[in-house]
């Protein structure tokens, strides 16, 4: 089965343990080498499961005894932790750092529970959706606004990462790309290379790349990378990623064959500025060798991509 992104399983826990006491803990700032970045959130249920991390596990122990607190009074609290030199080295940071979580009731007047609905709606329908939340009071709602002194958190929607050629970089590429929460899709209308054997558990479509990235609609969220090597199959899949506002688009290939796609995407319409969102060869360059380590410089592509 398709990894779930980290954010969708606390949905899912949050949908499952409905109309029971629960607190939402949210990393509200960092400052250092912070284990957690800003908007990181842990689900409490009342009896002490929980989903999700704020730490990557140096405070959570002292988190869920807040969570615990504010489950049985309704009130919001504001926590401080410094990440000392030990406990980084045990998440594996370099140095230290700090971080502030805020922990709330989920209820009224806290972190609402239909706001989990509404985030998953938004990211289901490929948007962004913000929720403002002001740290005086603790209250969370969905962002109409910049307010001042309020703590504004942006749920994107799930990133996705259409392979174009089934090919074995994109057996490692696939693996990679699950792990790190972008739902892998492999397109190629030749069955034989596109078959379960070669691609275990991961979504497969066989149409031609043009009709399959079209009918997948991407978003800011979606990467679309070809490695066919074949410009019947690559070059339809870049014009209509290009033709997208895809965050990330990349193609496999030397200096030599990019400079001759570029003739061919010219000649097929596409102008300089599509053409300058290309990333091609693909990938981060270091001096990768071999399938799983091509794999692993496309991925950091399309990470900095969407971190950018």
């Amino acid at each position: 089965m398709p990894a779930i992104a980290e954010l969708d399983r606390l949905i899912a826990a949050a949908h499952g343990w409905a109309r029971e006491p629960m607190a939402i803990a949210t990393v509200i700032a960092t400052w250092g080498s912070a284990p957690r970045p800003r908007g990181s959130h842990m689900l409490v249920h009342a009896d002490g499961r929980f989903e999700g991390s704020v730490s990557g596990g140096c405070v959570e122990g002292e988190v869920l005894a807040a969570a615990a607190e504010t489950i049985a009074d309704g009130q919001a609290r504001r926590l401080q932790f410094g990440v000392t030199e030990n406990m980084a080295w045990e998440v594996g940071l370099p140095c230290g750092g700090e971080i502030e979580i805020l922990v709330q009731p989920v209820a009224a007047g806290g972190f609402p529970p239909r706001l989990f609905e509404a985030i998953g709606d938004a990211r289901a329908a490929g948007r962004v959706l913000g929720v403002v939340t002001d740290l005086a009071t603790g209250s969370s709602a969905i962002a109409r606004e910049a307010e001042e002194g309020a703590f504004l958190n942006r749920y994107a929607p799930p990133r996705r990462l259409l392979i174009v050629g089934a090919v074995q970089i994109a057996q490692s590429l696939a693996q990679i790309a699950a792990q790190i929460d972008a739902h892998p899709i492999v397109i190629d209308p030749r069955g034989r290379f596109l078959t379960e054997d070669r691609f275990p558990g991961v979504e497969r479509d066989e149409r031609w790349p043009d009709e399959a990235i079209e009918a997948h609609a991407p978003n800011a969220a979606t990467a679309v990378v070809t490695l066919s090597h074949d410009p019947k199959i690559d070059d339809p899949a870049l014009i209509a990623a290009l033709s997208s506002p895809a965050g990330y688009v990349a193609a496999l290939g030397s200096t030599r064959s990019h400079a001759k796609r570029l003739e061919r995407l010219r000649a097929a319409g596409l102008g300089e500025e599509a053409l300058a969102r290309l990333d091609a060869p693909a990938g981060l360059s270091i001096g990768a060798q071999g399938p799983a380590e091509i794999a692993l410089s496309i991925a950091a592509g399309m990470v900095k991509a969407f971190r950018g």
